[in-house]
């Protein structure tokens, strides 16, 4: 029997092991099963290149269970371990079995495909155990077996022992703190988490948990649609279908396999976030991949799989690496790719789409200066009629009546064409093109390409009366008289309900409403903003809205108005009209909307 002290640089270090090494305790498990997938592998390896001549049998991983004796028992049939290798890869921590394998064997079948490490990954066991022992016996002919144990102290013992397999069993005895992890159900929720995509075979009480050949690791000519579907269900049982997904499958200059999936968002916005895993090599690492995926694409599903990705000793937390720019570069290359080949094949189907994609394409344009110049090409805007223009056919189409004096194109949109529908009737009236701004990201969407695209300008279709919409002040000329118009504004400026609004009577056509609300673009527009929250538009929130009612005095309806004798008829009729233009902005509330309704009735009686 031998026995000694593990050369560390420090007696400590057990105690950072178990407290600060992991954050996640779970990962215990994730370790071990990796460092038992990382021997089978190379079995595997050395047989296809004829250093191991005997049979490789049956490689599954065992997970055991033992309530009574409170173990744990990972077991595989991979490469064992000599008495040496013990020695140097056990008891000199951080000594890296796999890093000089993978020099020896590297481009050899299955060795380019390490995946984890002996060493610190092994001691994560000591997080739960008060003891461990390992049985292992090495592939190599005439070995034998050995037996190592340790209670979480530098001390050790190691010594022959008697196995009849080849292999590495690692038996955890738990620790009284660690109990929740003795539960069955427990276990088999972490190893669905961490394992369920490992190329191994891993059973647990009887049962194999993990599927070994995923759909990202097969070639995207060897899936149907079918195949990928079928992948999205396993990964996420209750979702809706999703609309499409794009295959990445890169080796140089970086390695990167995975699928992402474009999952339906509609208005109602109930978006999961962090529904895209990163593996390396398969093993499960986090559900963290903001510094890997572009920002606008963080509502996308999926998963990612690279091993040029570096990670910490946990595995858990990336570092900053040139690759993981590289990686994320080539993915928004990719979805944008993917989005101008649906474009350009089907316009149809890509418009049906549309109502779902609309929010990626315009975060990433406002966010990815590289997405912004591809997404030209492929970003739409929707009219109210449902027809649907990139910016050059809007522009075509609208240039002729919506080209304002400095040579902008104005482009007219809606918010709510429900609540807008009378200012819509207008425009369109007209024979302008308004087109639907309904998004979440909309009232950021617009500012931000007013400053990308060049010579064009954004107005709500409700921002302005209808003849100023393009060039504010060409309305027509009243044809009340002087005198008319004193009395029609005065009657006005006593009924209008809300303080600070600003009343004003232009000549608009006949068909044109009598009174129109409207509410300034800027000053709305900076309070749009303050309400999706933060930036430096904040202070706008508390901000009075910038109301204006605009009288159009060459409606048929003030001619009848100013005729009547009845002084106090004339200010009910004026606050109706008044009060049915706020209404038609929701800006009639409470009592005074209450006020309108018994007005009305009263006005409908006479």
């Amino acid at each position: 029997m031998q026995k000694g002290a593990i050369r560390v640089q420090t007696e400590n270090i057990f105690p950072i092991i178990k407290k600060f090494l992991y954050s996640d305790h779970d990962i215990f498990l994730r370790e071990l099963v990796s460092n038992a997938v990382d021997a089978t592998q190379k079995l595997k390896t050395l047989a296809s290149v004829g250093e191991f001549k005997g049979e490789t049998g049956e490689t599954a991983i065992t997970v055991s269970l033992d309530k009574d004796k409170k173990t744990i028992t990972i077991s595989d049939r991979g490469i064992g371990m000599t008495a040496e290798e013990v020695d140097k890869y056990i008891n000199q921590v951080a000594f890296s079995g796999a890093e000089e394998f993978v020099k020896k064997y590297k481009g050899q079948g299955e060795g380019a495909n390490i995946i984890g490490h002996f060493g610190l990954g092994f001691y994560s066991s000591f997080m739960v155990s008060s003891q461990v022992e390992i049985f292992t016996k090495s592939w190599r002919p005439d070995s034998k077996a050995v037996r190592w144990e340790c209670d979480g102290s530098p001390e050790y013992q190691l010594e022959e022992t008697e196995k009849e397999n080849r292999g590495t069993d690692i038996v955890l005895h738990i620790n009284e703190e660690s109990e929740e992890f003795l539960d069955e159900h427990r276990i088999r929720t972490i190893l669905e988490k961490f394992c369920r995509f490992l190329p191994v075979p891993i059973q647990f009480q009887g049962e194999q948990i993990n599927n070994t050949t995923p759909a990202w690791v097969k070639k995207p000519s060897e899936l149907t649609a079918d195949d990928y579907q079928a992948f999205y269900k396993e990964l996420y049982p209750f979702a809706e279908p999703p609309l499409f997904w794009i295959h990445l499958n890169v080796d140089y200059p970086f390695n990167l396999t995975g699928i992402l999936y474009f999952p339906k968002i509609t208005k109602t916005y109930e978006i999961q976030k962090d529904k895209i895993s990163l593996y390396s090599n398969q093993v499960f690492v986090t559900d963290e991949v903001k510094n890997i995926v572009p920002e606008f694409l963080m509502l996308l599903h999926g998963v990612i799989d690279s091993p040029d990705i570096p990670l910490n000793v946990s595995r858990s937390y990336l570092q900053g690496d040139p690759n993981v720019k590289k990686i994320n570069a080539h993915i928004t290359k990719k979805v944008a790719d993917k989005l101008d080949e649906m474009f350009r094949t089907d316009r149809k189907s890509f418009e049906e789409k549309w109502e779902h994609i609309a929010l990626f394409v315009k975060y990433g344009m406002m966010t990815e200066d590289k997405f912004l110049d591809k997404a030209g090409k492929f970003h739409l805007l929707e009219d109210i009629d449902g027809v649907f223009y990139t910016l050059e056919e809007y522009r075509t189409a609208a240039a002729g009546l919506q080209t304002n004096k400095e040579g902008k194109l104005v482009i007219l949109y809606a918010t709510n064409p429900v609540q807008q529908d009378s200012y819509i009737s207008a425009a369109k009236a007209r024979g302008y093109k308004v087109v639907k701004m309904e998004t979440m990201v909309d009232a950021g969407f617009i500012n931000q390409m007013e400053l990308k695209w060049e010579n064009v300008m954004f107005t709500r279709v409700d921002a302005d009366i209808t003849d100023n919409l393009i060039n504010p002040d060409s309305a027509t000329q009243s044809v009340l008289s002087e005198e008319q118009e004193g009395k029609l504004k005065d009657l006005f400026g006593k009924q209008v309900p809300l303080a600070g609004v600003k009343v004003e009577l232009k000549g608009l056509g006949q068909q044109d409403q009598p009174v129109i609300v409207t509410r300034g673009e800027l000053m709305r527009r900076m309070k749009d903003m303050a309400a999706m929250g933060g930036s430096a538009a904040s202070w706008y929130a508390g901000m009075p809205d910038e109301i204006t009612m605009t009288v159009n005095a060459n409606h048929p309806i003030y001619q009848r108005i100013l005729g009547e004798g009845d002084g106090a008829l004339q200010e009910k009729q004026v606050r109706n009209l008044a009060d049915l233009a706020l209404l038609s902005q929701g800006l009639l509330t409470g009592a005074d909307l209450t006020a309108f309704v018994n007005r009305s009735v009263e006005l409908m009686e006479k």
